[in-house]
């Protein structure tokens, strides 16, 4: 080919590259960012869709013209000639997806060592999965609630374990999704099972299991309320009352069985 065909199939690949980025651009993937990590994800995704459209781009125009270029003459059934390859074709097509892909990973890294650095005054929450419910266990507050509510722009470490098979944390908004795989009492250290995000919007969400987990697993799922820290106060207040009052009526009825009068039986054995 002359050097004039490589800058028509340059110049037809990259038209058809940046049509495809746009188009595919325009479409919101993910749906509603509600998290200050959902930015970097969304971005991340917007890089890799444009790369991948220019890929897609050059390999299909140069599919499409070799199909053009030398397809065979009707009824010539002879064997194409024999041809040695392109030594400088094949160190180009190894070198630059080698080089796009390190570029893609080192972006990622970037990335996630971003939206993974933990701030001092991050809330923990332990988060306890099971076939088929949440539970949220939060130690500074002294509560546990199957619901899970968080005040607003407040950095959360989720500490996540599972009470039996594979489950897996996500909330489609806050753009964090993580296998849980870790049971009771197994060290920390051994498996990343710690989720940093930061709620930026007031809303109620919707937590979702993506591991199927069994029969129930379409039914495994936890409202999560994203409140302005009034509000989340007011409620840590009443899961305290509401805890209390279910102790002290506990203990009320306790002391009423006890206080009960013997039965005949109990008075019979206690004269003989």
């Amino acid at each position: 080919m002359t050097r004039g065909t490589y800058l028509k199939l340059g110049g037809l690949s990259l038209l058809v590259g940046t049509v495809s980025s746009v188009i595919m651009l325009i479409p919101d993937w993910n749906g509603q960012a509600a998290s200050v990590e959902a930015g970097p994800i969304d971005r991340l995704l917007d890089v890799m869709i444009v790369i991948s459209s220019y890929v897609f781009a050059v390999v299909m125009v140069a599919l499409f013209y070799a199909l053009w270029r030398f397809r065979a003459k009707p009824g010539d059934e002879s064997d194409g000639e024999p041809i040695h390859g392109n030594t400088k074709l094949e160190i180009a097509w190894t070198a630059i997806p080698t080089i796009i892909v390190l570029a893609a990973a080192i972006y990622s890294w970037v990335i996630l060592e971003d939206i993974e650095a933990k701030g001092e005054d991050a809330m923990p929450i332990d988060v306890t999965a099971q076939q088929f419910a949440w539970t949220f266990d939060y130690p500074e507050e002294g509560i546990s609630s199957d619901e899970l509510h968080v005040p607003v722009d407040q950095q959360l470490e989720l500490k996540l374990q599972t009470l039996d098979v594979i489950h897996s944390f996500w909330v489609p908004e806050w753009r964090i999704k993580r296998d849980i795989v870790r049971q009771p009492g197994t060290p920390s250290s051994e498996v990343d099972d710690d989720v940093v995000v930061t709620p930026n919007e007031e809303d109620e969400f919707t937590l979702t299991c993506t591991e199927l987990c069994g029969l129930g697993h379409t039914t495994m799922r936890a409202i999560v309320v994203v409140e302005s820290q009034e509000e989340f106060d007011q409620w840590v207040a009443e899961q305290k009352q509401s805890g209390e009052t279910q102790g002290s009526e506990g203990s009320s009825q306790n002391d009423d069985t006890s206080s009960e009068p013997p039965t005949p039986t109990e008075e019979g054995s206690a004269s003989e």
